[in-house]
């Protein structure tokens, strides 16, 4: 009975959650008038494929999209890196405040992200990289999330593999590299999902850091597109935007829910 009820609870959660973006993709394919039509129509008749091929034509959206790819993918391969190395050495190497230091890394997590954008704002103004490219990844390579998810999980794996490595004589960042780094591919993987979406669905800093359309993200690009109408708002045109600006992201997520599961509920290899 339990396990029904678990499953019911599951299923209406899932609905909860899926409805805005079924209603994304309804809206994306409705006329201008279908959308603003009162009662509201659900069902589009007849469907706006055109929409798609407006909201390319409305703004450079391939353009943004290869931006949001270019810094997702390097933003999350930085963090994997990083994550890896300073959770590796937070679980495993012993020296002088260390668990001070790890405690810092914590209390950055809780601290909310328009707290950082002045100084971070002010630190590329004098590094010079003011609508960069630096300026949309290097802030992204690193990641308190990171540190934390890999220490979890190196903790959780058996000493017996160092030690038997280290009698076989390899050094420490051999055994960081041949064995602990393999040996987390579910919560390297983890990281990587988290940190691709959390980097493609950032607006606030990209608007700050950029102001050209040469470096213009997805989300941003999405905002000036709602602000070109001067009058009514082609919510049709707005949603299929939308819509192709979602689906790598979803797309990403759906791939790679296994590996998340995995790497927030495992904790290392299993003696």
């Amino acid at each position: 009975m339990m396990r029904q009820l678990t499953q019911v609870g599951l299923w209406i959660g899932a609905l909860t959650m899926g409805l805005p973006f079924g209603l994304l993709v309804v809206t994306s394919l409705m006329t201008a008038q279908q959308t603003l039509a009162y009662p509201p129509t659900w069902i589009p008749s007849p469907v706006a494929w055109g929409n798609y091929a407006a909201a390319l034509a409305a703004a450079p959206l391939w353009h943004y999209f290869f931006v949001s790819v270019m810094v997702a993918v390097i933003t999350s391969a930085g963090q994997i890196v990083t994550g890896a190395m300073a959770g590796y050495a937070f679980a495993r190497l012993s020296f002088r405040g260390r668990d001070l230091l790890f405690g810092v890394i914590l209390l950055t997590l809780i601290v909310p992200v328009p707290v950082n954008v002045i100084p971070m704002f002010g630190l590329i103004v004098k590094l010079g990289w003011l609508d960069t490219p630096m300026a949309l990844v290097v802030p992204g390579l690193v990641g308190g999330i990171g540190t934390f998810m890999l220490r979890q999980w190196y903790l959780g794996l058996p000493r017996e593999l160092e030690e038997a490595a280290l009698i076989d004589g390899c050094t420490p960042w051999t055994i960081f590299w041949r064995i602990a780094f393999p040996v987390a591919r579910p919560a390297l993987a983890s990281l990587g999902l988290i940190a691709f979406v959390a980097s493609w669905n950032s607006f606030f800093w990209p608007l700050v850091a950029t102001h050209s359309e040469l470096w213009r993200t997805l989300p941003v690009g999405l905002s000036s597109l709602r602000s070109s109408y001067r009058e009514v708002t082609n919510w049709g045109v707005l949603m299929a935007a939308t819509a192709i600006a979602v689906a790598p992201a979803v797309a990403v997520f759906l791939a790679g829910q296994r590996f998340l599961v995995q790497g927030l509920t495992a904790g290392g290899s299993k003696e």
